[in-house]
């Protein structure tokens, strides 16, 4: 069974940067719009919950059979975090598939920069012992859709806790 790490990921314009305990206090600001939630449910975490959260997500998942791979994304022009790209990776004797998931802050979003980090992150994720890669979006959630399909997924039939599963073949 494969380990899986983060590393960096570089595209024209973002660094995907590995997630680290100290980004929490830059990225609760990027993640405090109550609207980021609207699809997802919940609130902006404070800094010390955000804080608490990536202690956990850093110290990995405790099934040995995946792998949590998070990254915050840094727009280099402006020397900034603007949200977050992460993928959770399975191992099954059918080989691995991740489930990736991404959110930009409100700011930053209708800039592409969700779908350049999508494609990033699947791009790297091409080069790693991965045959699928697998999105769960909520149906009204069009800007996803749209992110979902510049990286490559394509929307199935079947239903995940009231989103669509979206797919993509890399092997």
């Amino acid at each position: 069974m494969s380990t899986f790490a983060a590393q960096a990921i570089s595209t024209r314009r973002l660094d995907l940067l590995p997630l680290r305990v100290e980004h929490a206090g830059e990225m609760a600001g990027v993640l405090s719009d109550p609207a980021l939630h609207a699809f997802i449910g919940g609130a902006p975490d404070t800094p010390q919950a955000l804080r608490s959260r990536y202690r956990r997500m850093t110290a990995g998942s405790p099934d040995p059979a995946a792998s949590w791979l998070n990254w915050v994304i840094s727009l280099r022009e402006e020397a900034c975090l603007t949200g977050t790209v992460q993928a959770t990776i399975r191992h099954s004797g059918h080989g691995s598939h991740a489930e990736i998931a991404w959110v930009t802050g409100t700011p930053w979003q209708g800039r592409g920069i969700a779908t350049e980090a999508a494609r990033g992150l699947v791009g790297w994720l091409s080069r790693q012992p991965v045959r699928t890669v697998i999105a769960h979006i909520h149906p009204d959630h069009q800007a996803s859709a749209a992110v979902a399909t510049a990286a490559g997924l394509t929307p199935t039939d079947e239903w995940h806790e009231g989103e669509i599963r979206w797919h993509r073949s890399i092997r």
